[in-house]
């Protein structure tokens, strides 16, 4: 596995489980994207504690944590959103969706300033993953469901994306000499 690789689903799960967290495998990976896009600063090996989450980081979670946070830092925009395999059912697909866009504004609100001004772009961006985070989702035709369902994956992964941008845009400004 490479450093930019996630691990699959299935491992983080399993993870997990074994290290007993409260948490499904997507929505620990959209509460570690939200904390990083915020600015959250850890270690591959003491991350979940700023999760608020009690449990071991075994090697599955530290390889969560360094290719979650390359992906966001590469310049190919090659993140992705940690989800069940294609294969799985669009009802368990599109719930763990949501549950990432939850674990997302989770973390994500464990660091953001709320003294520091998000782009206008931004704020939409965060404001959408609300909406998809409470979002009670039906499924009335399959196939259109799926595409539906594809397209939202790209809104949210780069809606993701614009937020770690402009908070190393903020952070760069802050340091910059005035």
């Amino acid at each position: 596995m490479t450093q930019t690789e996630l691990p699959t689903y299935a491992m983080v799960l399993t993870q997990i489980e074994q290290a007993r967290l409260a948490v499904d495998a997507s929505e620990l990976h959209g509460s570690l994207s939200g904390f990083l896009c915020a600015g959250g600063e850890a270690l591959s090996s003491d991350w979940l504690p700023q999760l608020a989450l009690e449990g071991a980081c075994g090697e599955v979670l530290q390889q969560l944590f360094v290719a979650t946070s390359a992906q966001l830092r590469s310049p190919d925009f090659s993140f992705a959103l940690l989800l069940p395999d294609d294969e799985q059912g669009l009802e368990q697909r599109a719930d763990a969706l949501v549950a990432w866009c939850r674990g997302f504004l989770g973390g994500f609100g464990m660091v953001a300033d709320a003294s520091a001004a998000l782009s206008e772009e931004s704020s939409e961006a965060l404001a959408d993953l609300g909406r998809i985070a409470s979002s009670a989702l039906s499924y009335e035709d399959p196939d259109a469901d799926d595409a539906a369902l594809a397209e939202v994956i790209e809104f949210v992964r780069v809606a993701a994306l614009l937020l770690h941008g402009d908070g190393v845009l903020r952070r760069q400004s802050r340091r910059l000499p005035h």
